[in-house]
């Protein structure tokens, strides 16, 4: 509700001109909140919204804007203007920028940039794709071990403002190793005259450059930090990652393993921002080869015409037992890929995970099959014998279900694949056609066809 007032306010504001109090309202908002008003507004407007923009805000609604708006408007701005964007935005979300945008606007901006920040973009542009290098930011403070409290507090003052944080300060030796932290509160509390290496933390835990961005998600987690050092192979300082950076991780990584789930190729844009013929390349391919391993089930029926012919009433119950399977195998892959994604399971443990997916199929099947024969016997009214086949195998496809489930996710990442993979679909493709296998074989062996 509060949104849609501001986005009210503000238009109108626009559409009157009165850009002195709109400019007044914009410096008493929130800087995220201005940039969710942004995303409601025409191009024209939220150009013209920008230029009214504070200064010394613009680079951080700028940040928070999405790759679209941020190409329309970087794309708009005079030389000048453009420059003040990327030179005051963080190293990190100015690298994220110039990996957004088309070649022509990264030769530009590259070209406006000082030296400084034309500097910190190539370094950070240098580490592999979704690795901890990648996401941190250069923006830090660094104190010497032979630094008095005061002095060090004298350098945070002077260097604090361009910093992503300053609760957290990394002391380093004269090699640049990663020695200590000390927290800003704690040196409020010391006296001035203590030096820097007598009262800071040395137990320090850091996150190598080259760390998948999923382990740093993990490892913040785990300690449950705002704020953690990047050093490099020889344990020098050279960025740190902020908790901001971990939320937007962990987004991205649920959103592709969602997609992933539903045997769709992931994509980095919002779904109304993705054209109708994007879409569709990102989900046929996935679709043409469930739809190709689908045909085996088909195969398998037209195999078995002979006895379904003997008994008929037998195909009525091949949705059912397909889809319980299916259900029963989804069941278990998500669990299962929850687990590897948290490192709760390893692959170590797949004599215990099948272990224990048996005992659950055993008590989950042996409650479906009690149910469906109540129901078969009392309203199908089908023949005792008919109804032990489709309940006997009703046991045994969930059975096999649940182990194919809990099983292929663990396969995959053993064999360096991303466990979403053998989400749902593909495992419900696999167990279709199990199922039909062991229906009409017990259908054989107990009806003798």
């Amino acid at each position: 509700m509060d949104e849609i007032m501001e986005l009210t306010k503000v238009r109108d504001l626009l559409e009157n001109k009165q850009y002195t109090t709109l400019r007044q309202t914009l410096s008493e908002m929130n800087e995220a909140d201005i940039a969710a008003v942004f995303e409601d507004l025409e191009d024209a407007e939220q150009l013209k919204l920008f230029r009214i923009l504070p200064k010394d805000m613009a680079a951080d609604v700028f940040s928070y804007l999405d790759v679209d708006n941020q190409h329309y408007i970087i794309s708009s701005l005079s030389d000048k203007d453009a420059a003040g964007i990327i030179d005051n935005l963080m190293a990190d979300d100015a690298t994220d920028l110039i990996e957004e945008m088309p070649a022509n606007v990264v030769k530009r901006l590259l070209a406006l940039a000082s030296p400084e920040t034309r500097r910190d973009i190539n370094h950070l542009l240098r580490y592999p794709e979704d690795s901890a290098g990648s996401i941190m930011t250069v923006e830090y403070v660094d104190l010497k071990e032979n630094l008095t409290v005061e002095q060090a507090i004298s350098r945070i003052r002077k260097v604090g403002l361009d910093s992503e944080t300053i609760n957290i300060c990394y002391v380093l030796d004269s090699r640049r190793k990663l020695v200590g932290t000390v927290a800003l509160r704690y040196l409020l509390l010391m006296d001035p005259d203590e030096l820097i290496g007598d009262i800071m933390h040395e137990n320090v835990i850091a996150i190598n450059t080259l760390m998948d961005q999923e382990e740093v998600a993990r490892t913040f987690q785990k300690y449950d930090f705002t704020a953690m050092p990047v050093v490099d192979n020889e344990s020098r300082l050279v960025g740190i990652i902020t908790v901001d950076d971990v939320v937007d991780i962990m987004e991205k990584e649920a959103t592709e393993d969602i997609e992933k789930m539903a045997a769709i190729v992931p994509t980095d844009k919002p779904y109304m921002r993705t054209g109708v013929f994007e879409t569709y390349k990102k989900r046929i391919p996935w679709l043409l080869l469930l739809m190709i391993s689908a045909t085996f089930t088909g195969k398998i029926i037209s195999s078995f015409e002979d006895a379904l012919s003997v008994y008929v009433i037998l195909t009525a119950f091949i949705p059912m037992l397909m889809d319980t399977g299916g259900n029963a195998g989804g069941q278990a892959s998500v669990t299962i890929i929850r687990g590897l994604s948290l490192d709760e399971i390893e692959f170590g443990d797949m004599i215990r995970v099948i272990g224990k997916e048996i005992r659950v199929a055993a008590l989950c099947g042996l409650t479906l099959a009690l149910c469906n024969f109540a129901k078969l016997m009392l309203f199908d009214k089908v023949g005792m014998s008919v109804a032990l086949v489709v309940c006997f195998t009703l046991v045994c496809v969930v059975l096999i279900a649940k182990v194919v489930g809990c099983t292929l996710p663990m396969f995959a990442k053993k064999l360096g694949f991303d466990p979403a993979v053998m989400a749902s679909p593909f495992i419900t493709t696999i167990v279709d056609a199990i199922s039909l296998l062991i229906y009409f074989q017990i259908a054989t062996n107990l009806l003798g066809l």
